[in-house]
């Protein structure tokens, strides 16, 4: 049914437009000079009075989608809307003349125009264009989704966005914000004299992060390639070559399952600074994090989901602590801090916590002790760490790229930080001795032989690169994508691409 009167609408469109055509009008005109944005007038000419207007009676001409038209006899109005604003048109017989009043009669909604006229005030007050001249700019064969009822479904929200931005501003002003929130991560880490770099998207090995690449094919060289799991191997080679301090805003492809978290492609900023550890860039993140927000929002304080987020104060614990602090009321025993010190005695708490939890967590047969700990954390903790929480000092077996700590070497001198629920960013002490290197992509490629396909790849020129010296230094990877999740109020990852990937669409 929907699609047959679909189909009804579209026809009664396309003849409209052979009428336009007939009365002289070129339906797909190759541009159009406007003189004004729509903002740009509603910025300009919105304080002046009516009086004002009517003696300068300024002439101007703009383009915009048309979305209301109401028609009065031998006159009549319309609203265009351009750059995320609306302003009204006023159309008459006498002012326009025959032809394009009959254009204007012929008008849809969803029709491209341009307009040309003076400003003026109508009696209840809208700043509106007095229409001298009206030109057609493109059709709209398909109707626009019906504006009372907006466009609510997520579903066709996500999968055409144009229709989606066309008809929700709020939309609209979450990419604005998008723009604003990857303009200040460059700006704040320009101003601390970092220099931003590309890296390639397509390497011969997968490297950087324990995920499962997308595979492709280079045909001129015969070549296998994958698509970047994370950029840090490369950024690291160019701290070897001696670029002190790099970032790089750029896609991520993980081919692994899609949640609200989690698209195959996102975007990740990565930066690394040489002199410094994991504790500098935990301030580092702080005084980052405070700036984008200030750009971006004007204040430190954010709603998200319902609850109140601020970027004044921002906590730090280990991994264990968070633990302990977390754990669920309903388990009958309590683990402490110093009852994780022996590494094997993670077990145990997974089987308490397992008595107690509706789904226990599953552990394989000869699952390592510290990946245990982080599942043990990530069913705990994870979705409780609302205020941003630093979370300190991961364990060495799910951490192939960091440096371990000195007092305790089952560790590594990392941190994830936790806002909202969610991990939005991850950094380490760089691990920069080759042959510890070496070791610990061995162990990867050990756990990838007995079928771990996100274990780590063994990279020979990465290690080749380490051999020259590679200074100590702190790198970090921060979720752009999480992040404006946060900034605007979005429940999903998808609110924020604006073309995630979707399932094939159902064909009827």
């Amino acid at each position: 049914m929907h699609d047959h009167k679909q189909d009804e609408l579209s026809l009664q469109r396309q003849k409209k437009l052979a009428t336009i055509r007939e009365l002289g009008y070129e339906c797909y005109p190759h541009k159009y000079e406007p003189t004004h944005t729509i903002p740009q007038i509603l910025a300009e000419y919105s304080s002046r009075p009516a009086e004002e207007l009517e003696e300068q009676r300024a002439t101007v001409r703009v383009a915009g989608r048309v979305m209301t038209i109401r028609p009065h006899g031998k006159a009549g109005f319309a609203h265009v809307a351009g750059g995320g604003k609306r302003l009204q048109v006023y159309v008459r017989l006498d002012a326009v003349g025959e032809r394009a009043f009959e254009l204007y009669q012929l008008l849809d909604l969803g029709d491209v125009i341009g307009v040309e006229g003076y400003l003026f005030r109508t009696r209840t007050g809208e700043l509106t264009i007095h229409a001298s001249r009206l030109d057609f700019l493109a059709k709209s064969l398909l109707p626009l989704p019906e504006k009372w009822h907006g466009l609510a479904d997520l579903e066709i929200r996500h999968r055409q966005r144009y229709l989606d931005l066309m008809v929700n501003d709020e939309a609209r002003q979450v990419f604005e914000r998008r723009s604003a929130v990857v303009r200040a991560l460059r700006a704040f880490l320009d101003s601390e004299g970092y220099i931003e770099v590309e890296t390639p998207m397509m390497q011969p090995i997968p490297g950087g992060a324990l995920a499962r690449p997308f595979i492709t094919h280079h045909n001129a060289l015969d070549l296998d390639l994958y698509l970047r799991v994370a950029p840090e191997l490369y950024l690291k080679r160019l701290l070897v070559g001696g670029f002190d301090r790099v970032y790089e805003i750029n896609r991520n492809f993980r081919n692994e399952g899609i949640s609200t978290q989690h698209n195959p492609e996102f975007t990740m900023l990565e930066f690394y600074q040489c002199y410094a550890d994991y504790l500098d860039l935990m301030d580092l993140t702080e005084r980052l994090l405070r700036h984008v927000a200030q750009s971006v929002l004007g204040k430190l304080e954010f709603e998200f989901e319902g609850r109140a987020l601020s970027f004044q104060q921002f906590r730090r614990m280990t991994m264990k602590e968070a633990i302990v602090e977390y754990w669920p009321a309903a388990a009958t025993s309590r683990p402490r801090v110093e009852d994780f010190s022996d590494p094997r005695a993670v077990f145990r708490w997974v089987e308490a916590y397992n008595q107690a939890a509706q789904e226990p967590i599953a552990l394989g047969a000869d699952t390592p002790a510290g990946l245990a700990l982080q599942e043990l954390f990530e069913t705990v903790a994870e979705d409780r760490l609302i205020q941003p929480t630093f979370v300190l000092d991961y364990p060495l077996e799910v951490s192939p790229l960091s440096k371990q700590k000195a007092d305790d070497p089952n560790f590594v001198e990392r941190f994830e930080l936790y806002i909202g629920g969610m991990e939005v960013a991850n950094a380490f002490s760089e691990l920069n001795d080759p042959q510890e290197q070496r070791d610990r992509f061995n162990y990867q490629q050990m756990l990838r032989e007995k079928g771990d396909l996100s274990a780590h790849a063994i990279d020979e020129d990465y290690i080749r690169a380490l051999s020259y010296g590679m200074p100590p230094a702190g790198g970090e990877g921060v979720g752009v994508d999480r992040l404006t999740m946060l900034l605007t109020n979005s429940p999903s990852i998808r609110d924020v691409i604006l073309f995630p990937l979707l399932r094939p669409e159902k064909t009827a």
